[in-house]
């Protein structure tokens, strides 16, 4: 059976120092860096562990639900998501992972923009 992307880098301490090194990219960014102002970092980055860890395969996982709820009212445009995966892709690369498991990472990213950009009114 293949490893999923979660065990192939290494689980969890693996994830947690990518998350890391994206929230220094995140958080020096002039466009996105403002959405954390007043955010409590270390259970963001607890949570964003979770969430880039169940798209890697691994076990934790959060529901779309979830994610519109925890982003609703920020008001952030497509400019804002693209640039998150550029930064994304960047540090996935400074990881040494693969160009196809970037990619698929991204999808996973990817798949999730409404719920971001959209903030559908969840109940």
């Amino acid at each position: 059976m293949e490893k999923s992307l979660f065990d192939k880098y290494g689980g969890f301490s693996a994830v947690s120092k990518i998350v890391l090194s994206l929230y220094d990219r995140l958080l020096d960014d002039d466009d996105v860096g403002p959405f954390f102002d007043d955010v409590d970092m270390p259970k963001l980055i607890d949570h964003q562990t979770k969430f880039v860890s169940s798209l890697m395969g691994g076990p934790a996982s959060f529901t779309d639900d979830h994610i519109a709820r925890a982003h609703r009212g920020m008001t952030i445009e497509d400019h804002h998501f693209d640039r998150l995966k550029v930064m994304v892709a960047e540090t996935l690369s400074d990881f040494d992972l693969t160009q196809d498991d970037i990619t698929t990472i991204l999808d996973g990213f990817e798949k999730r923009r409404p719920l971001l950009t959209e903030n559908p009114d969840v109940n």
